[in-house]
Formats: structure tokens, sequence, C-alpha cells
């Protein structure tokens, strides 16, 4: 869709100092040498023992304050993760409503995988749009990656996990960036590629197993679909991703070759290329990847962070476009598009 007036006035991302080398995951027998030969990444953020929660909330104050906002002003907080946030049945975005915007605020967590923050911002748009008293929206997304369920390692094909947090503040009134457009399909097809041949009940990682995404993609490929089924299923997906990155083009009113920049998930670099920056006939130096190898995947604040960080850099500027892409489990693809409108005094 294309959100009637909504605009960005605030972002904040928090990266753990503490990154761990691919040489030093290699030599302590973490990361499979031919991995990091064949993915070209250079590292993982990784948060030790601070909470999800915790780097969300800070992400969360860094956004508000650059927005200008006071806590109080915001009708509606969105949490969005892909990992444990603490205790089960316990919901992380009560922990921001604590200690930073009170229990006034609407609230709630997104379980859309590492496309959440583009659900979030569909749903931010949309509430904000239903009423004319409702003015300003918290978005955050958190994830540490380092229980002992979760190998960060070999978290998936093409990718390490990375320990981050990010957030955004979206208003009716004008901000430093507009949200352009953002949309999201589901291949539902391909439900089963991030599930594999794990039963449904009960619930949680088989005993004795590390969580894979890698492992479950083999499943899917070689046990749970015919190898016919299994490719026409992942060609949809990427068709499914083309679509969208000519609708929400479409929908801002400009090309590909307008593009300043592209935040794509933080994955290896033929991933990044070949599935995204080729679809869009652009060069490498317009993807955020050459940021992204250094601090992982970090879930659901891949394109946030890239955000963030092309903004305190001086790599996006007045009349730029960002075009955020992703996939999630489900399996969704999603994307958005952001203009700039002026330099933030915080840049």
């Amino acid at each position: 869709m294309t959100p009637p007036g909504t605009y960005v006035s605030g972002v904040g991302a928090f990266v753990p100092r503490t990154v761990v080398s691919v040489e030093k995951a290699v030599a302590k027998g973490w990361y499979p040498a031919e991995e990091a030969e064949l993915h070209n990444l250079a590292g993982a953020a990784v948060a030790g023992d601070l909470p999800a929660p915790e780097m969300a909330l800070h992400a969360a104050q860094s956004a508000l304050k650059r927005s200008g906002r006071a806590p109080a002003d915001l009708d509606l907080l969105l949490y969005a993760s892909t990992w444990h946030q603490g205790p089960d049945g316990w919901p992380p975005h009560s922990y921001l409503q604590r200690n930073l915007v009170d229990g006034d605020v609407l609230a709630t967590e997104i379980r859309q995988g590492c496309n959440g923050m583009f659900t979030a911002l569909e749903l931010a748009a949309g509430y904000l749009g239903a009423d004319p008293a409702r003015q300003a929206a918290l978005l955050v997304a958190a994830d540490n990656y380092g229980t002992p369920l979760m190998d960060r390692w070999r978290m998936g094909p093409g990718y390490v996990g990375g320990d981050a947090a990010s957030a955004l503040v979206l208003t009716r009134e004008p901000g430093f960036a507009r949200l352009m457009s953002v949309r999201t399909v589901t291949v539902a097809e391909a439900e089963e590629l991030h599930r594999g041949t794990e039963p449904l009940f009960p619930p949680g990682v088989t005993v004795g197993r590390k969580f894979s995404f890698a492992a479950r993609n083999d499943q899917f490929r070689n046990q749970v679909m015919p190898q016919g089924e299994s490719t026409a299923a992942l060609f949809k997906i990427q068709r499914a991703l083309m679509e969208i990155v000519e609708r929400v083009l479409d929908e801002s009113g400009i090309e590909a070759r307008d593009l300043t920049r592209v935040a794509f998930m933080n994955y290896s670099e033929e991933i990044v290329e070949q599935r995204c920056m080729a679809l869009l006939d652009l060069p490498m130096s317009r993807s955020t990847w050459e940021y992204g190898r250094t601090i992982g995947h970090c879930g659901a604040s891949d394109q946030v962070l890239a955000l963030d960080r092309l903004l305190t850099t001086g790599q996006l500027g007045p009349g730029d476009h960002l075009l955020m892409l992703g996939t999630g489990p489900g399996v969704t693809v999603s994307g958005a598009v952001i203009k700039i409108l002026d330099t933030p005094p915080w840049c």
C-alpha cells in the first residue's frame, strides 16, 4: 500500500561493540573454512548476556530522542522479534512499556520473522491513518542469538547470526523522510521451507538438536517436497520478490535506476548480488552489503540498521530513495521505499 502522509521522524540502532571475526570463528572451529571462503562474510555482532529487550530499549530511546518526541506522544508500540526474548509466556513489549512508554500505549509483538519490521510499517501506517488524533508510533526489533539452542555460525545458508536492535518513529507530521510504499506478500507453497520435517507438536526445537534453517532448507528440498515442486516453490519466491519491487517502485513514482541505495538482508555476497542487485540491474556498490557483512544477519533489524548507517555516514541526503527488501518464514516477501526529505540534525 501507499501510506497517506506517513513519515519517519526518528531512527535508532544498537549494535554491540563486540564483533567476532570470521577468521576467529574459523580458527575456533565454529565456522567452516569453506563457508568463509564462499560467502565472504567478515563477522558477527555478539551481545553476550545482554537481553534483547534491553537492546530494544536502547534503540527505542535513541529513536525517540532523535525524533524530538516524548514517550507520551506515542499512540502505538510494535515489537518485532525472531528469537527468544525472555521467559516463555512473557511479552517483551511490556518491558518497553514499563521502562519507556508507560502502559497507556497500545502495544503488541510482531512474530513475522525477519520481515517483522515491514509488517510493523504496514500496521503502524494503517493505525495512524485510521484516526486523525493518532500522531506517532514506535517500531522496534531486537534479537540476541547467543543461546544454547542457536548456533549463530550455522544458522542458515549463506549467513551468520548477529545480535542487534533497531527502532523507527513513524509520525503523521512531516519528518526527515517519508514512507512512500510498503508491501508484503506470502508464498504459501513454500511454508515448509523453514519447517522442514520438524513436528508441529510438541512445539520447540527437537531434543538434542540446535536450531538450523540450513538443515530445514535441506529437508525441504530432499525429503518434504519432490525436487520439481521444491524448485517451483523457490522460483515463485524469487518471482514474488520481483513483483514486490515493481509494485513499491511504481507506487513511489520511481524506477530502479532512481534508487540511491538498496538495503537487503545481511546475507553473503553472492546471495545479495544474485537475488537482489541483479534483479534491479544495479551494481553492488549501491547495496548495503559492505556494512552488513561486518555484523551478520540481525533478524528483523537488518534494513533499519542499514538506514541508520547510511544516514549517520552521510550516504543518504535530501531527494534520495532507499529500497528495503527482505524475505521471512512463511514464506513472506516484503519491500518498502523511503524518500529522504531533509538531513536530520543528528546526522
